[in-house]
């Protein structure tokens, strides 16, 4: 299973309360797969620093690098063409644009801004990360 995790996601699922906790597992396990593009990479590195820490966005660096070495499932692409599916925030454009490049399942959001992807016949779907954990995660 392949999915796009929305900044909003990333910057939750750190954190020994966190109730995300799941998603790190799983993903550091290497039992989903998580898409990105340099336009993601960036926007996870800007917000990392300016609304938590520098020590936020290394915890995201090293997971994403220590999964990449050991399972392989970070996927890195850098769509050729834009879709534009999502018209209220143009920055999410670059989450659904590399959801739908690499037949990504899901891209997990607290964002209602993907709403139009729900219709718009393309594969990935938005869905909520504690939705994506009770639904497709076994416990």
């Amino acid at each position: 299973m392949i999915v796009v995790l929305d900044t909003n996601v990333v910057i939750r699922m750190f954190g020994r309360q966190s109730t995300l906790r799941r998603l790190v597992e799983v993903v550091s396990y290497g039992q989903i797969s998580v898409a990105v593009s340099p336009a993601i990479w960036l926007e996870y590195e800007e917000v990392c620093l300016e609304l938590h820490s520098p020590g936020h966005w290394e915890k995201l660096q090293k997971l994403f690098t220590l999964v990449s070495a050991a399972h392989g499932t970070i996927i890195r692409t850098n769509p050729a063409f834009r879709f534009q599916t999502i018209p209220a925030d143009p920055d999410d454009n670059a989450f659904a644009d590399c959801a739908i490049a690499v037949h990504a399942d899901f891209i997990l959001t607290d964002d209602g801004d993907y709403r139009p992807l729900k219709n718009a016949g393309y594969k990935p779907q938005p869905i909520t990360p504690e939705e994506f954990i009770a639904k497709h995660l076994k416990p």
